[in-house]
């Protein structure tokens, strides 16, 4: 698949993606904000902040889920940090808390919901949108069911609701590959990361068809072979490791692929001393803080995501003590997609 264009695009500024080869009527908008813009304030007011966060946490019996994309301060403060699939199960087991703040994008304080329908779930910035869910619509996935029928439809947890109330099953970056083979039949439908659908096909042996088929993590597609390859040459014995949603060029260099928490996994059991890491920079805090000992350097240093990025302490304290910016989901598209959900549970 040739993804120069929004490549080229994203790496000199500002994107706005119309895949022409589509009949959707999805639109891709994505911000390139360099992670020097951003304002994060003196380490005395950062920590001043953080307190009264806890404060809140306290009073309104509240929890904080962070992704590992987070900015390092709210990372800090979170009760749970992990991926995807990590903070899917916390949501889940979560018994205690009455507020859930949700610090990441869109459709994973939408799964919080989905997962704890009596509790209430806060996103501190509306904003944060993830790009790559935004690819696929519920008209995309119908027309494709409706050429593939009887075709088990498979979707990462990076959809919105109404999307994955459409589908068999979901699955995160760390049990695609379980999830697909645990299926009956060689042939599923996949969306909407066309690297991870091409990689879960290589690894299961499957026909795996993405849907769209154009579909991408904008901020993943900017790590090049090339840049691998000078890294390399400056750290010779330096282990790389990347995300599945990169390209299959990037993936041929790697020497472990692997979703966010299974990265962290690999650092700490590897013999290696120096990682080149091929995955958003927000990882690279959490790498250093369980690794003191160890070097991370990142693949490709414009590599951020800037939906992750629009949550801010100041957000994550206005949100929570106004209870502010609830996240809903519709009964009949919660019910349906809590199914998918359950569903991927039960297989992994």
């Amino acid at each position: 698949m040739q993804l120069d264009f929004p490549w080229l695009l994203h790496r000199l500024g500002a994107t706005e993606f119309q895949n022409e080869k589509s009949d959707s009527s999805a639109k891709c908008i994505y911000l390139s904000i360099r992670l020097d813009t951003f304002t994060f304030g003196s380490k005395g007011e950062i920590m001043n902040l953080a307190d009264q966060i806890l404060k809140l946490k306290r009073e309104k019996n509240a929890i904080i889920l962070a992704h590992n994309y987070q900015r390092p301060e709210i990372q800090d403060i979170a009760d749970y940090l992990g991926d995807s699939i990590e903070l899917s199960r916390k949501a889940m087991e979560e018994k205690d808390a009455k507020i859930i703040v949700f610090s990441a994008v869109d459709f994973m304080a939408e799964s919080a919901a989905i997962l704890n329908p009596e509790k209430k779930v806060l996103l501190p910035t509306p904003g944060a949108r993830c790009p790559m869910a935004q690819m696929l619509t519920v008209e995309e996935i119908k027309r494709s069911k409706s050429r593939h029928p009887r075709t088990p439809i498979v979707l990462y947890v990076n959809t919105l609701a109404a999307a994955k109330a459409q589908c068999d099953v979901c699955c995160t970056s760390a049990n695609a590959v379980e999830v697909v083979s645990s299926l009956k039949g060689d042939t599923v439908l996949f969306g909407p990361d066309r690297n991870l659908a091409e990689y879960v096909q290589r690894k299961t042996g499957k026909t795996v068809i993405p849907v769209p088929d154009w579909g991408f993590c904008p901020t993943h597609v900017l790590f090049q072979p090339e840049d691998i390859k000078i890294l390399k040459m400056q750290y010779p014995e330096a282990a790389v490791m990347v995300h599945p949603e990169c390209t299959f060029e990037t993936q041929k260099m790697a020497d472990f692929i692997g979703s966010t928490s299974q990265m962290c996994k690999f650092a700490k059991e590897s013999a290696a001393e120096t990682f080149i890491v091929g995955t958003e920079e927000g990882i690279l805090h959490r790498l250093k803080k369980d690794n003191p000992s160890k070097k991370f350097v990142l693949a490709y240093e414009g590599a951020v995501c800037p939906n992750m990025k629009l949550n801010t302490l100041e957000r994550v304290y206005t949100s929570l003590k106004e209870e502010k910016h609830v996240v809903t989901v519709p009964k009949p598209i919660a019910k349906q997609a809590r199914k998918a959900l359950d569903k991927m549970f039960e297989l992994t």
